[in-house]
């Protein structure tokens, strides 16, 4: 089974069991509500099937309760651990139109208008306004994309390509 990752707990919070998530996410809001399960990947190699009972916001984390662990001492051992949700969860997310999960996208091949191979998707970064689809090139420095209408002109998921138009002073 493939797993992703949602959040990494970094440490507990109080006395009833809370932890503190690092959430690596773009859907907080979806993967960390109430009834959510989830699998954290311990240190040791280890998983435990968790749901989700409680959720609130703290400074720059989330903070999580799961069902039946009610104190500090239930949850210790979780940390730090990588919470995952499977393929089935995954997929069960309606994206928007034109919106695609990084999975989608990184290994896809890169071609111009005209047909030349530019190379290959091999990183995304989330700058702010937009994504930069890092694209791999051979015999070359890397490309840095960013994804918006004028550049990423088709993402073709059925044949493993997108279609783009490299504006002057990005090659």
């Amino acid at each position: 089974m493939e797993y992703f990752d949602i959040g990494k707990i970094v440490n507990t919070q109080g006395l009833k069991g809370e932890v503190r998530v690092q959430p690596i996410t773009d859907f907080p809001d979806e993967r960390f509500k109430k009834g959510e399960k989830v699998t954290a990947f311990l240190a040791n190699g280890k998983t435990v099937n968790l749901e989700i009972d409680g959720k609130r916001k703290h400074k720059n984390f989330i903070l999580l309760h799961f069902k039946g662990l009610d104190s500090i001492n239930d949850v210790e051992y979780l940390k730090p651990s990588i919470l995952r949700i499977d393929t089935e969860q995954q997929e069960s997310l309606k994206l928007a139109p034109d919106t695609y999960f990084y999975h989608q996208i990184i290994g896809l091949d890169v071609f111009k208008e005209d047909g030349e191979k530019v190379g290959t998707i091999k990183d995304i970064m989330d700058l702010g306004p937009n994504d930069v689809w890092v694209v791999e090139r051979d015999n070359d420095n890397d490309l840095l994309l960013p994804k918006i209408d004028d550049v990423i002109k088709e993402v073709d998921l059925d044949n493993h390509k997108v279609i783009v138009d490299v504006l002057e002073g990005l090659e």
